[in-house]
């Protein structure tokens, strides 16, 4: 699995969990629970991991969304 992105607001990361089941690809949230347990403070953000066959078609989904910048190669 490889991280896809990072953030805080959960409704954000509903909006790309969705996206990408939309597109057929699954995505799963880490660390939501650490998260609730530091208080909510966003020290620590969630990750969205997809499976490593997935990563190049899901970075450009966000990218064509404009939720990410392109990678510099």
């Amino acid at each position: 699995m490889r991280e896809l992105i990072r953030s805080n607001d959960p409704v954000f990361l509903s909006w790309i969990v969705a996206m990408l089941a939309g597109e057929g690809i699954d995505a799963i949230v880490l660390d939501g629970h650490t998260s609730v347990l530091e208080g909510s403070i966003g020290a620590i953000p969630r990750r969205v991991m997809v499976v490593t066959e997935d990563f190049a078609r899901s970075r450009r989904l966000l990218e064509d969304a404009g939720e990410l910048q392109p990678e510099r190669g």
